[in-house]
């Protein structure tokens, strides 16, 4: 796994690009989630195929989810948001709030931050200690290789940009009155420790990238092109999924 210092930020689409392979995209992507679900085909429930993203606050993560679903209808997937935990989800295991979210067979889920915020800002921040969060990347990786186990097509990503283009966001949502809610002091503060959050995703990125449930670092300078990146990597991996569990994807 690469260093996020190692990707090519330059990478763009053009609005007419995007357009075109979002729409034969976000086509096959329902054509296989209805097959997956039982409801064109044989009627055979596909694998549960869950989706996670990670990324640097104005990443895009919202815009990517957005288009992923979009297409989609809403009975046959989940979209979850995760912030802090709650006093009473601290009283347990750190993974503990995760499971009601994750789909069955035939399903689909959209996570917008994870478990692994663990060993993100739980440990930029100090909320967990350095015991905790160590020991967290062995007990993700079992976690998720359950879940492989079972059959799930685990999808992570993690959308990057620089610090500028982050700032360059920052202010223009400030000066939106319909993106302004988004913006935080926090988010502001949080760029003092910017190169800590870059430590930290490097090492989240060698320590539970593994090979059924591995990392997609996605170029998000250009909103375009990350967009574009993420439902394409989806249906790829879903592909594979499918192969794996017998469930041949249908032609279009």
């Amino acid at each position: 796994m690469g260093h996020l210092d190692d990707l090519d930020l330059t990478l763009k689409l053009s609005r007419s690009e995007e357009a075109e392979r979002l729409a034969a995209a976000q086509e096959k992507l329902l054509r296989l989630r209805l097959q997956c679900g039982g409801q064109i085909g044989s009627g055979e429930l596909g694998p549960p195929l869950c989706v996670l993203f990670e990324g640097w606050d104005a990443s895009g993560k919202g815009g990517a989810i957005k288009r992923l679903v979009a297409n989609l209808d809403p009975r046959h997937v989940r979209v979850s948001q995760f912030a802090a935990p709650t006093p009473d989800e601290l009283r347990h295991h750190f993974l503990w709030r995760f499971w009601p979210v994750l789909p069955g067979w035939g399903g689909m889920a959209v996570l917008d931050r994870s478990w692994y915020g663990r060993v993100l800002v739980e440990r930029v921040e100090g909320f967990a200690t350095r015991d905790e969060w160590d020991r967290s990347y062995d007990q993700i990786v079992e976690f998720e290789s359950a879940l492989a186990d079972e059959g799930m097509v685990l999808v992570k990503f993690w959308l990057h940009l620089s610090k500028e283009e982050q700032l360059r966001r920052f202010e223009r949502r400030k000066d939106d009155p319909l993106k302004s809610w988004k913006l935080t002091d926090e988010d502001f503060r949080n760029r003092e420790k910017w190169e800590q959050y870059v430590e930290a995703v490097d090492e989240m990125l060698d320590r539970t990238d593994r090979h059924r449930h591995r990392w997609h670092v996605v170029e998000a300078e250009s909103k375009r092109y990350a967009r574009v990146k993420v439902i394409e990597t989806v249906i790829a991996e879903l592909e594979a999924g499918m192969e794996r569990a017998g469930t041949r994807p249908k032609p279009g």
